[in-house]
């Protein structure tokens, strides 16, 4: 296995991990000075293969890579993890990039397209922007995480009910629906909402069609 150069800044556990995949040493010996400065932690790599053989989980993290590299670009290596089901946020760095390449990686989550020459504050822009996205879906994975775990702790009927009001239903809905007595679909309601530590109906629809 390939093992990445890693710089680190003064403050790279608060600032963000980066990996940076580019052919280009000067470049990429560039970028990592720029970024180190500022507090990152840089793992960089001559292709993205040597990536994809040296990648390690690290959150928050953001990649920025060319996209024209000799075997593989970087539009393809978005993709390729991507469909391993990896969405790290992608800053992508070219010399001649073409609209249907911008166009596809933009559609894929990419955060910025910099076509060079760029600037140290659009880089360092980007970036930021990136490394704030994934700490967004970190919070996101453990929010639903907690969320599935809340929702174990229901009883059959329980859950038959809060899917119920996830679609809406009314309290004369839930009666017809679960052939109780209306006193009944309040004390259901209400346990729900208590287990699920939520404070209104809306807020436990949002939650449902976001899980």
């Amino acid at each position: 296995m390939n093992v990445p150069s890693a710089v680190s800044g003064s403050q790279s556990s608060l600032a963000g991990h980066i990996f940076l995949v580019e052919d280009d040493d000067d470049l990429r010996e560039s970028i990592i000075e720029i970024l180190s400065f500022v507090g990152y932690r840089v793992y960089s790599y001559r292709d993205p293969q040597e990536f994809l053989d040296g990648f390690i989980e690290v959150i928050p993290a953001a990649i920025v890579t060319d996209v024209r590299m000799p075997s593989m670009s970087g539009i393809e290596l978005q993709t390729k993890l991507l469909n391993q089901g990896r969405k790290i946020p992608f800053v992508f760095i070219s010399g001649e990039s073409t609209v249907p390449q911008a166009i596809k990686a933009m559609r894929q989550g990419a955060v910025e397209f910099l076509v060079k020459p760029f600037s140290r504050e659009s880089l360092l822009t980007a970036v930021a922007k990136a490394i704030e996205i994934d700490i967004q879906q970190m919070h996101e994975v453990v929010r639903k995480s907690e969320f599935e775990q809340k929702l174990t702790s229901l009883s059959p009927r329980e859950r038959q009910v809060f899917g119920l009001l996830a679609k809406g239903y009314s309290n004369t809905e839930l009666v017809e629906e679960l052939g109780v007595a209306l006193s009944t679909v309040k004390e259901y309601k209400s346990e729900v909402m208590y287990k699920l530590r939520l404070r209104s109906l809306s807020e436990l629809i949002a939650l449902n069609n976001n899980k």
